[in-house]
């Protein structure tokens, strides 16, 4: 799910729930037709959710190819494929379970195209966790379902945007459950999808990078805590042992608070909040949640579903372009890093 088939990239899109702002801003972002010069959007939804927004929008000048498989897919275009029911009607800033069974539809189709390799990333607008429980969907959120879907041991999600890349050691889970959840073990699991991230998805040849404390002041020497005593430090240094250029721990709040956050290439956090405060801070709006350690590239939005605006028209689009913007580049820096590879690799064995 790696090889990119032509230079024009392929990005899928799932719709998130309808009901949120996922259709607005994929369609805000999409009515820019200089992006088709750039890569191939296929949607996954379904043509009566598209046109309606289209509609309330007052969108004009956007032609849609709409189609019922991604073999008919065409460059050049706004392609939706038909996956979604037909005769949903939008009850925006409502959670419901028609709405969420849409966008399972919806991302399963997405996956199954990636897994196909009929699209070589996805980009995902946002869910309600809660609207898409079903049978079929048993997972916190977008990262454990794409995990499960790629059989892939860990994963990690990775928090970009202009001024750091952060990652969380533990993701959605309770905040009184974190330290029953951290190991050492867990930690340099983390560490190593980090590193090979900002090796092969964005070409940093020896990344460094910052780990966080768990407790105020980083433990202060065990007086606050035991756990970076007894769990992060020997993480670290068994990171170190492999060639991982890992250093900390350090207090979020002074790393944050001044400029050290500048001087690494990647950042792990430890919990959930203690990572996307500051990066949500940071570029809120306009930042991209990336999934590393999979076998395929998966971006999207900082934000979630905001009910509280859907319907309106007033969603800022910012934050999804630039996570279509991201996905195309990381596929393109990660089929450039196997091409290196492979150059290395023929050129090793011809010496020997």
């Amino acid at each position: 799910m790696t090889k990119i088939k032509s230079t024009k990239i392929r990005l899928g899109i799932s719709i998130g729930d309808p009901n949120g702002i996922g259709v607005e801003v994929i369609l805000k972002t999409l009515s820019d037709s200089r992006l088709l010069e750039l890569f191939t959007p296929v949607i996954f939804g379904g043509k009566s959710i598209i046109l309606d927004q289209v509609k309330a929008l007052q969108i004009q000048d956007v032609k849609f190819n709409f189609i019922d498989s991604v073999e008919a897919v065409k460059n050049g275009q706004i392609n939706v494929v038909t996956v979604c029911d037909e005769e949903f009607k939008y009850n925006f800033g409502q959670e419901s379970k028609e709405a969420g069974n849409i966008s399972f539809q919806s991302l399963s189709a997405a996956v199954a195209s990636l897994k196909a390799n009929d699209v070589d990333a996805l980009v995902t607008a946002p869910i309600n966790k809660n609207a898409i429980q079903s049978a079929d969907f048993g997972f916190p959120g977008h990262t454990e379902y794409l995990q499960s879907q790629d059989e892939a041991s860990d994963s990690l999600m990775l928090m970009l945007s202009e001024s750091a890349r952060i990652g969380v050691v533990t993701g959605h889970v309770p905040l009184n459950e974190v330290g029953s959840n951290l190991s050492a073990e867990l930690i340099l699991a983390k560490l190593t999808i980090l590193n090979k991230s900002l090796k092969e998805d964005f070409s940093i040849r020896k990344p460094k990078i910052a780990v966080m404390g768990l407790n105020p002041h980083a433990g202060d020497n065990g007086l606050l805590g035991k756990e970076e005593q007894e769990i992060i430090v020997p993480a670290i240094n068994q990171a170190k042992s492999i060639g991982i250029l890992a250093f900390g721990p350090y207090a979020a709040d002074g790393f944050f608070g001044s400029s050290t956050y500048t001087q690494f290439d990647g950042i792990l956090a430890m919990y959930h909040d203690q990572g996307l405060i500051p990066a949500k801070s940071f570029s809120f709006g306009s930042g991209v949640n990336f999934t590393a350690g999979l076998s395929f590239v998966r971006t999207s939005p900082d934000h979630g579903t905001a009910f509280e605006i859907a319907g309106q028209g007033v969603a800022n689009e910012s934050s999804f372009r630039t996570a279509l913007y991201s996905a195309a580049e990381l596929c393109k820096n990660r089929e450039l890093n196997i091409e290196l590879a492979e150059g290395a690799l023929v050129v090793n064995k011809s010496r020997n």
